[in-house]
């Protein structure tokens, strides 16, 4: 009787302890979190975040609800310190660009040197091979928790002025870039007159005239109709590409259970696949509809051959050298490996 009354009253102070931590646990958990983004739907960028946040939703019945923030409206649409403010836990969540998080994390600069992935094999083989994985080693080490990758996609030159077949042709032109230190050597280096600023003040710079031409990839020219901001000129030259990558604020990942940890991070691989396939239609297939769409809307679309993109490549070589040492050279011939061993 005594061992059955003792083991009773174990159950209970089991029972009792159980009801006393459960809320402590719940009470962890953010009504909402906050995601940010840059662009939203109906980009594939905007549906990689929306996708995300469905699936969590739904994988984790409700303990986990996701807000959108496109335009990066948590940090007044400063691209540039997403990343910052994510370490700092102003944003809990991000589908941030490689280009824009590049300036804190130096090894970023590796999907922006110039011509080093000619394909899209070769941008798979650096996210999903040995590559991607140290990339998600220093990003966990600079202070967020790395889940998945998602594209961005090439990024193609458009302008006002002319079609773009050499260097030579860019020479004198405004080109709007974004806010990393490459693309203004990039473009310098081309001949260009490359001009940093936000994309917001892009738009009404490019229909003034003020600024010539931007890259950027083929979806924000559909979704923008950029053709009627003067980009009658389009040149598909597959410099750069830019990954997406899926990242949770380490307090708040820490925040939440293991199993739900696993939920979100598997949301993310899966959110992160179907956003690929979206931002590579049109761009895959034999026939590249979308090129066929931009051309329909009176744009001018060159496509470089082999030899003309080889003299774009040698002007901007010596950029390539000089931030292969910011990148580091043994991540860099560990990339340029990945890239020649790739299955096409």
């Amino acid at each position: 009787m005594k061992l059955r009354r003792h083991l009773i009253s174990l159950l209970a102070l089991a029972a009792s302890v159980s009801a006393f931590t459960a809320p402590a646990v719940a009470a962890e958990y953010k009504a909402e979190y906050r995601m940010s983004l840059v662009l939203g739907p109906p980009t594939p960028w905007g549906q990689a975040g929306k996708l995300w946040a469905e699936m969590v939703k739904e994988r984790t019945q409700g303990r986990i609800n996701i807000k959108l923030y496109p335009g990066v409206s948590l940090i007044q649409g400063d691209q540039t310190r997403e990343f910052s403010a994510l370490r700092q836990g102003v944003i809990d969540m991000a589908v941030g660009s490689t280009i824009n998080w590049s300036p804190q994390v130096k090894e970023l600069n590796l999907f922006s040197l110039p011509f080093l992935m000619p394909d899209y094999a070769a941008i798979d083989a650096l996210t999903q091979g040995g590559v991607g994985k140290k990339i998600f080693t220093t990003l966990d080490k600079a202070g967020v928790v790395p889940l998945a990758w998602g594209e961005n996609g090439f990024r193609e030159v458009t302008n006002s002025k002319r079609s773009i077949k050499s260097p030579a042709d860019l020479k004198g032109m405004k080109i709007r870039v974004v806010g990393s230190p490459i693309y203004s050597d990039m473009f310098s280096a081309m001949g260009a007159n490359p001009t940093q600023m936000s994309w917001a003040d892009a738009q009404p710079a490019l229909s003034s005239g003020a600024v010539d031409g931007q890259e950027n990839p083929l979806f924000l020219f559909t979704v923008l109709k950029m053709q009627n901001v003067g980009q009658k000129f389009l040149t598909s030259w597959g410099y750069v590409a830019d990954p997406l990558i899926f990242v949770v604020n380490k307090d708040i990942w820490a925040s939440w259970t293991p199993a739900d940890q696993a939920l979100v991070k598997q949301a993310a691989i899966d959110a992160g696949k179907a956003e690929i396939v979206i931002a590579r239609k049109g761009l895959i297939e034999a026939d590249k509809p979308v090129f066929k769409d931009i051309a329909a809307m009176g744009v001018t679309v060159t496509t470089l051959s082999a030899e003309e993109r080889e003299a774009f490549v040698k002007v901007t070589r010596p950029v390539y050298e000089k931030w292969k040492n910011t990148v580091g050279p043994a991540l860099v011939k560990e990339a340029e490996d990945a890239v020649a061993s790739r299955k096409k």
